[in-house]
């Protein structure tokens, strides 16, 4: 099993990793399917319109998640990691008052977001929770190619075919080969033990089986960039979060008044509780708003990571650009064998899948570079996966507002507290992580579909929307 560091944090827009982003690639691929010759097209037969259905949570939380919105981008060619928010609004208006769509490289299809952008509550597709098609027909309305995808999670997209491929290959793993093939946290203790590297020495090596040294560190300085770019618009950001819950954002607010605090020497025995909280919050108040984000592992817990590189750079003095690339690797392990035992979609597993694999990954992160063995790395993403355990995921409105953006600064702080746990012991534990993981899988599978990003029970039902 190996899931690349860049696979785990891509760059891309909010609000979701799997309600924005990958319906935006699930668009990109079937664009490129239409150009390809992967599907038997009759003679003389040329596509002319386009349609698509979204199923189960896409359907029932798309709104507010701005599924519809990344379905007409990714159509028009735009892809998560290049598409300017600053242009999406006009872009989206453009195919709504033409009723077409002109993606590069392509002749112009006719699509009509009213009628042929369907929001289907009533049936659902088998594979997975995140499911959606796409259909091209010919000027005489015949259908010529139809694609059903699912977005699994962190802006991964597959095909039906793919999902099932996927299903099986869980008993026989294959893909790279890479000298530390590690899929589970006991494998990976062990091949540490053996070698006598750390976690993020093995992720490395793993990693430049791929690409070069150069590359990686290129591509770890890259990925923190925009995280950190993404901080510092959120902590200037103001005003009122879209969607209609009328959410101020506070960001910039509470920013101001810790710097107030700072300059004036004042005890505040919560001070690293409360910069970790609005560097959080900062991310996922960007997020909400529909900027540039990096999935960690998706975007509506996009905030825990970034906070927690963010307090290890401002309250440790040995802190620099090598710790963020170990940290980096590290997160990614733990968030590797997370996906591959368990999920990481809110839509699959709740937010225990979200938050709670965020904050592993950030207690794991921060504890190797506190100089943390790999025994005491996988000590602290375990505390912090165990204290998210059935955590459910019940957006008000289908929005990743409320509690998504309070609940990634207290993500970013049982982080903290659980690195810092497992470094004062010696690793040690009850729990092995892989238990843990392999619970929060079970719980997935038991909570009921309404907690599980349909906004359908919880608080998503029980707060009245303003």
């Amino acid at each position: 099993m190996f899931l690349s560091v860049f696979d785990v944090f891509k760059i891309g827009i909010g609000p979701s990793s799997s309600h924005t982003m990958g319906p935006m690639s699930a668009a990109n691929r079937f664009l490129d399917l239409i150009l390809s010759s992967d599907w038997p097209r009759p003679a003389n037969a040329a596509v002319a319109s386009i349609k698509s259905s979204l199923h189960g949570s896409l359907a029932f939380t798309g709104i507010g998640h701005g599924t519809g919105r990344a379905v007409i981008l990714g159509l028009m060619g735009e892809r998560p990691d290049q598409v300017d928010p600053d242009r999406m609004d006009d872009i989206i208006e453009t195919v709504e008052r033409t009723g077409r769509i002109t993606p590069p490289g392509h002749p112009a299809y006719d699509f009509q977001p009213k009628t042929d952008l369907v929001f289907d509550k009533k049936v659902p597709l088998p594979g997975h929770a995140n499911g959606m098609s796409f259909s091209a027909f010919d000027r005489d309305g015949r259908l010529l190619l139809k694609r059903v995808y699912y977005s699994i999670g962190g802006g991964f997209v597959v095909t039906d075919t793919e999902l099932e491929a996927m299903k099986a290959s869980k008993a026989k793993p294959g893909g790279v080969k890479v000298p530390y093939p590690f899929s589970t946290a006991r494998q990976m203790l062990e091949m540490a033990q053996r070698s006598g590297l750390s976690i993020a020495q093995m992720k490395r090596a793993n990693e430049e089986c791929s690409m070069s040294r150069e590359e990686l560190d290129e591509g770890l300085d890259r990925i923190w960039a925009a995280m950190k770019s993404c901080i510092d618009r959120g902590l200037t950001g103001g005003g009122i979060l879209p969607g209609g819950l009328k959410v101020r954002r506070r960001a910039a607010m509470i920013h101001d008044k810790l710097q107030e605090e700072w300059r004036s020497n004042k005890v505040n025995p919560l001070l690293a509780n409360d910069w970790l909280s609005v560097y959080a919050m900062a991310v996922n108040e960007e997020n909400a708003a529909g900027g540039r984000v990096v999935t960690s592992p998706t975007n509506g817990a996009a905030g825990v990571v970034p906070a927690t590189i963010r307090y290890y750079l401002h309250f440790h003095d040995d802190a620099d650009h090598h710790g963020i690339r170990d940290y980096l690797l590290t997160a990614a392990a733990i968030g590797g064998i997370i996906k591959f035992n368990a999920s990481i979609s809110g839509a699959e597993v709740g937010c225990q899948g979200e938050v709670g694999s965020a904050s592993a990954m950030a207690a794991a992160g921060l504890a190797a570079v506190m100089g943390g063995t790999p025994e005491q790395i996988e000590n602290a993403a375990e505390i912090a996966l165990e204290h998210h355990l059935g955590m459910t995921c019940d957006p008000i409105a289908g929005l990743v507002q409320v509690p998504c953006i309070e609940r990634n600064a207290l993500g970013a702080v049982k982080a903290v507290t659980a690195a810092s746990l497992a470094i004062k012991g010696d690793g040690q534990h009850f729990v092995p992580l892989d238990a843990c993981i392999e619970t929060m899988r079970q719980t997935g599978v038991d909570m009921h579909d309404k907690y599980k990003e349909t906004s359908t029970g919880g608080l998503a039902v029980n707060v009245v929307e303003c």
